[in-house]
């Protein structure tokens, strides 16, 4: 069976309202004490798979989860226990989970990497939870049609670890889960509760929750793009194809968002989620007209969560790894901190914004969408995109042929002032970088299609040549930013004329690195 739900954390500010909400006469308050199970390396999570056994109410379930078919979707399995059977073991302290009830079944597919009576022996109690689950069933009335029903369900407890109890974790979560009806009616009511109480998707499960707990984590790592998770192929269609995309840019983005509402300032979580984002602008521009269900709202919404992130970034950035690496140069400090302070819109404030988790939740919809009732259904994608692939690939030609003089004027003088505003010189490089970058994310969306077996070496050393070019375009671009940031600290710190100095003779350095990488990027035939 497969569940489909949404999952979101609650901000204490609106958990009064919410609670008013939930707990309504018809609503029903139960105990949940699972306990959560993997091998002590924890495979079972490292595939995604969480294992427990639960007591809802006067009942024990044994329940298996595994990654389903879209972002909201999880398969389960679920089994009723014995109670006698489970209150024994429990006496004895020898509570397992029996795997053999998982022959046969839809979750057999799950667990093929795993030999089963290997993997019950080395099975072992990881942590346990204590929760208070409060839930209510929200249906939709159709006159035409089967009434849709969603369970509400307000989770509040703890993890404990499961050999040191004085190890806990909090848990406060809502979820929605489809009982039945429509997959639109679960998007409708939770981007109505999401905007009156401020939710925020969260894609950590408590399987999850409890791995870190037992790891001594506060959050997961953070996730880069995965495009072995791309699913397209020749026969795709450019509905299909689009939803794919934005499939794969979520992947990257709601586990890195997720961990970032939670609390976590890690700067690889707001690097990664800042690339996600921008993968996604890339992909709703260039394969815009594959379907008609794109809201033209999520793009400048998506643009703004992405350059405030960037702004944050770049200070944490430099106060992490640019300060420490001037110092051991022999620079002055320069204190970063109560710049950092003053930034108003911080990463969680940035990702919490409702119009932000509202467009995420529309994203997710729109990726479970049927893509076979859009007009463009019987079109396919591999008829499109070396046409798109051509038209992007030109702009990244006319950009380098713009910067060609901007890299030679730099070229003329070795005395640059620090308070020169090197961006106005290199808006034509900023652009080349732009270009690039739209490029490599075009490409590694449509490889899978266009590549043919026998040139798939002839494609993967285009690709890594545009790489290299745009890294080294993308790491002068960040200089020429850092450059900006300590020229304008100098004006009130004279400590920052250090780094202004060091990061202008940075930008006048010979630039044949920059070079010779665009020309082996342009020497090379297209793949397409």
């Amino acid at each position: 069976m497969q569940e489909i739900e949404l999952k979101f954390l609650v901000p204490e500010s609106r958990l009064k309202g919410l609670m008013r909400q939930a707990k309504v006469k018809s609503s029903q308050v139960t105990p949940l004490a699972a306990h959560y199970y993997d091998t002590p390396d924890q495979q079972l999570a490292q595939a995604g798979i969480g294992l427990r056994i639960r007591k809802e109410g006067d009942t024990w379930v044994q329940t298996i989860k595994a990654g389903g078919d879209g972002i909201a979707a999880r398969l389960e399995h679920n089994a009723v226990l014995d109670d006698k059977q489970v209150q024994e073991m429990l006496d004895n302290n020898e509570l397992m989970p029996d795997l053999t009830i998982y022959a046969d079944t839809p979750v057999t597919s799950a667990l093929a990497d795993f030999k089963l009576k290997k993997l019950a022996k080395n099975l072992t109690r990881l942590y346990v939870t204590d929760v208070e689950r409060t839930t209510r069933l929200l249906t939709e009335d159709n006159s035409d049609e089967t009434d849709s029903c969603i369970e509400m369900a307000y989770d509040h407890g703890e993890i404990v670890h499961g050999t040191d109890d004085s190890q806990r974790k909090t848990i406060q979560e809502i979820e929605f889960e489809l009982v039945s009806g429509d997959i639109d009616f679960l998007f409708t009511t939770a981007k109505t509760w999401c905007k009156r109480y401020k939710l925020c998707l969260s894609t950590v499960t408590k399987a999850e929750n409890g791995g870190l707990l037992i790891n001594g984590q506060k959050h997961s790592p953070a996730v880069g793009a995965d495009l072995s998770q791309l699913d397209v192929n020749k026969n795709s269609s450019m509905p299909a194809f689009i939803r794919a995309a934005v499939h794969n840019c979520l992947l990257q983005i709601l586990p890195n968002s997720s961990a970032i509402v939670a609390g976590s300032i890690d700067h690889e979580h707001i690097l990664q989620t800042r690339i996600g984002i921008d993968r996604m602008q890339v992909a709703l521009t260039a394969f815009a007209e594959f379907s008609d269900e794109i809201n033209p709202e999520w793009l400048p919404i998506l643009k703004q969560t992405s350059t405030l992130l960037d702004n944050y970034y770049q200070l944490a950035h430099i106060e992490a790894y640019i300060e420490p690496e001037l110092q051991a140069l022999g620079a002055p400090t320069v204190e970063w901190t109560t710049d950092i302070e003053d930034i108003k819109i911080t990463p969680i404030n940035t990702l919490q914004a409702n119009d932000f988790q509202l467009t995420l939740l529309e994203l997710i919809a729109f990726t479970m969408s049927d893509p076979s009732i859009e007009p463009q259904a019987d079109k396919l994608a591999l008829d499109k995109l070396a046409k798109i692939l051509s038209k992007q690939y030109k702009k990244c030609l006319k950009a380098d042929k713009d910067t060609d003089e901007v890299i030679d004027t730099e070229i003329v003088s070795d005395d640059v002032d620090v308070d020169t505003d090197i961006s106005e010189d290199n808006q034509d490089e900023a652009l080349l970088c732009d270009h690039l970058k739209a490029l490599r994310y075009i490409s590694e969306f449509s490889a899978p299609l266009l590549s043919k077996k026998k040139a798939k070496k002839k494609t993967k050393r285009w690709l890594k040549r545009l790489i290299k070019a745009q890294i080294a375009l993308e790491q002068r671009n960040d200089e020429n930013q850092y450059q900006q940031l300590y020229a304008l600290k100098s004006a009130t710190d004279a400590n920052a004329l250090y780094g202004a100095g060091w990061f202008a003779a940075m930008l006048t350095d010979d630039p044949s690195y920059i070079e010779t990488r665009l020309a082996k990027f342009k020497d090379s035939s297209t793949f397409w």
